[in-house]
């Protein structure tokens, strides 16, 4: 393990960017991107999974063939609701679909099809996508959500490799992720999860949201290591398996799990 304090920044900065981009791309809520052939012609499509705020969800599908049209096909999801089917709007260069808007946390599954001169439709994708509506959320509550996630994650990186190599900052790197963790996580977390879903908390023990229950476990973690490395400064291990718990559970893709909305019951 390196002593010089910039290669191991540069290393957690690194080791954190590649596990927050690989959790964001990996996610429920990603965008599913492609392209399909339609009479010979190449359309790529980005087709959301996510819709914040009031107003009906519109997706845009590029495509300059005025001849070419296109159809959506949708239902709530989970329910035994029949598909419904509607002719996309051309404007200009694109073909739009709506799909009416939704209580918070209600999803749709949608499928699109283009066809040109009668021919069989072609589906953008194999299965039909997940759409999840959620309320809007201020960027004054999100930047700094967003901000402390990243800011714990570069630094439990870098008390670990602190750790590992026994140097005499790990106490104080291991103050900071918790505090950067609490903030982002924990409180600005909650903020952020009371705008979108409507409730500040829908982890353990009153739900089985993944995002809420990760973080938490990932602070209760620190927590520990940040007692334990404050009776013996000399003690690296638990901040060692902190920092390898938070790598690993942040892995997890976001949203996983998420709040879902029970039509039967809404």
């Amino acid at each position: 393990m390196t002593t010089r304090p910039w290669l191991r920044w540069t290393l957690a900065v690194v080791i954190a960017a590649v596990s927050i981009l690989y959790q964001r791309m990996t996610g429920p809520t990603h965008p599913v991107r492609g392209h399909v052939a339609v009479d010979g012609a190449d359309v790529k499509f980005r087709l959301p999974r996510s819709h914040a705020g009031e107003g009906d969800a519109e997706i845009k599908i590029p495509v300059r063939d005025a001849a070419v049209h296109g159809t959506i096909e949708f239902c709530r999801f989970p329910t035994d609701d029949p598909l419904t089917r509607q002719g996309m709007e051309r404007r200009g260069e694109d073909l739009v679909a709506r799909i009416p808007h939704q209580p918070i946390a209600g999803k749709v599954k949608y499928r699109i099809l283009l066809d040109k001169g009668g021919a069989d439709p072609v589906a953008l994708s194999d299965e039909p996508v997940i759409m999840r509506f959620k309320g809007n959320v201020p960027l004054v509550v999100l930047i700094p959500h967003i901000l402390g996630i990243v800011a714990a994650m570069v630094l439990s990186v870098r008390a670990g490799l602190e750790a590992l190599a026994k140097g005499s900052r790990t106490f104080t790197l291991a103050v900071w992720t918790t505090i950067c963790l609490f903030l982002g996580g924990l409180f600005f977390g909650a903020i952020v999860q009371k705008c979108a879903f409507e409730a500040y908390w829908r982890g353990w023990p009153f739900g089985y949201d993944l995002t809420d229950n990760k973080t938490l476990i990932a602070f209760l973690f620190w927590l520990v290591a940040v007692w334990q490395t404050a009776r013996n400064r000399t003690s690296s291990g638990w901040v060692i398996a902190a920092s390898v718990i938070m790598l690993v559970i942040w892995l997890i893709p976001h949203s996983v799990l998420g709040s879902e909305l029970d039509y039967a019951r809404a």
